[in-house]
């Protein structure tokens, strides 16, 4: 967890070496490798369709619940837990993006992070009966915590890749992640479909395919904080707890001077909280709006691990080809595309849905992970973690609103398809803003080399 004497002699920024940096590359891809799991198996197929269950087993004859006394529809628990988990990631994310910069160690928190998420999420293994409350809590600890442990591994990337390998580096950490997403769904669908064969009810087998993705996660941190490496600062005398939030006005302001990377995280901000959205409430909407059963659920979104590893991997090269500004803005219209067919998509009918799913994985990986990597091109040297927890806030942080607005959709009309064509205007006003924004210039601004392509 230490560094060495001989980080010292690392130039900022840098690992010790070409066998040094892939070293780290490698350990960077296994921290995708671990937390990608929580994000399929908890997040889009398994969390959303048990917990609104437990909600509705609760609920008075009006199908409403009522935490903390607000009357809430059960079958919008689920957005809304999502939406304030991601408040209370912004809350602590200035604070941990503080500590990092202003210590340079960044490993024990990320670890901090990785561990509260794992432990959250393995303890849902204990959500049965009414208690929609202690689900609707431990959603908002493990996806907060992903949000802020996420914000410290992406400020690694410019460390460990240079300029001209950055899309090619981010894309595999993509990749890797969809590979152990793609894996544990397979194992996944043999215990729910065979649970009789295993003495276990279908709710026993669903706490246990959620509660194995808290394992998984917490095992697998283990590498990457085995082979990445802090580098050493200045001390700093100020409490990096006080200067959280100070630090990150003062990132905001440094941001002002930086107009063409703010605009890049604007038009993120608004694009990837469509990205997000649909990610997190596809399956909610596959069982209770096109009344899928679960193993059509789980299949589905295995189709989607196995195609999104190809799908990063070939947009990364696409990137090369045409740069990574144009090859998202072609995502994105493909995205567009895939709210319209889910808004007429008929009910009760699994090929289709597969066919959504395939489209949905070929472009899902390697959007998220060009932005990425184009946004680590936008960061002025020495201020990754600050620059990156506000990307952190654009990618997990500010996407509450995709959530809320779902809910809010379902809510108030009853019908979620509905809720997902307003996801429409995300894709169409984010392709808008980063279509303005001149990347090559923006990268000149950051004082970083502008690569042949970008």
């Amino acid at each position: 967890m230490s560094t060495g004497t001989a980080d010292k002699a690392d130039p900022p920024g840098r690992p010790a070496g070409a066998d040094g940096r892939r070293r780290e590359q490698r350990g960077w891809y296994f921290y995708d490798f671990a937390c990608s799991v929580y994000s399929t198996t908890v997040l889009t197929v398994f969390l959303g369709p048990y917990l609104t269950s437990i909600a509705k087993a609760a609920a008075d004859a009006d199908g409403f619940v009522h935490p903390l006394g607000i009357p809430v529809r059960a079958g919008s628990l689920f957005a809304y837990a999502v939406s304030v988990s991601i408040v209370v990631a912004v809350v602590v994310m200035p604070v941990v993006g503080a500590a990092a910069d202003r210590t340079g160690r960044k490993k024990p928190l990320l670890a901090a992070a990785a561990y509260t998420g794992a432990t959250a999420t393995a303890c849902m293994f204990f959500l049965e009966g009414h208690r929609y409350l202690l689900g609707a809590f431990l959603l908002i600890v493990a996806n907060a915590s992903i949000s802020v442990s996420m914000a410290l591994y992406n400020a690694y990337l410019p460390q460990i890749a240079g300029p001209e390998e950055r899309d090619a580096v981010s894309s595999r950490g993509w990749a890797f992640g969809y590979t152990s997403g793609a894996l544990v769904l397979v194992l996944n669908l043999v215990l729910y479909t065979g649970h009789d064969s295993f003495g276990l009810s279908e709710s026993d087998a669903v706490r246990i395919c959620i509660a194995s993705a808290g394992v998984w996660w917490g095992a697998f941190t283990l590498v990457p904080l085995r082979r990445l490496r802090d580098r050493r600062v200045a001390p700093d005398g100020d409490g990096a707890v006080g200067s959280g939030w100070r630090q990150l006005l003062a990132t905001l302001r440094d941001m002002r001077r930086h107009p063409l990377t703010l605009a890049f995280l604007l038009a993120y901000l608004v694009y990837n909280d469509g990205i997000q959205t649909v990610i997190s409430q596809a399956s909610l909407y596959g069982s209770e709006e096109l009344g899928l059963d679960q193993t059509t659920l789980i299949t589905a979104v295995l189709l989607v691990q196995v195609l999104a590893v190809a799908g990063a991997l070939g947009m990364g090269r696409l990137a090369r080809a045409y740069g990574a500004k144009r090859t998202i803005l072609a995502s994105l219209a493909v995205w567009t595309l895939i709210l319209a067919a889910a808004y007429v998509l008929p009910a009760d009918a699994p090929v289709f849905f597969y066919a959504l799913a395939a489209a949905i994985g070929l472009v899902m990986g390697g959007s998220q992970a060009l932005s990425r990597s184009l946004f680590s091109h936008l960061v002025p040297r020495g201020k990754e973690a600050e620059y990156f927890s506000a990307y952190e806030m654009s990618d997990r942080g500010l996407s509450w609103l995709g959530p809320l607005v779902f809910g809010l959709g379902y809510q108030l009309t009853g019908s979620y398809r509905d809720a997902i064509l307003s996801l429409v205007l995300f894709f169409g006003l984010g392709s808008v803003l980063l279509a303005r924004v001149p990347v090559r210039a923006a990268v000149a601004a950051a004082g970083n080399p502008v690569p042949d392509r970008i």
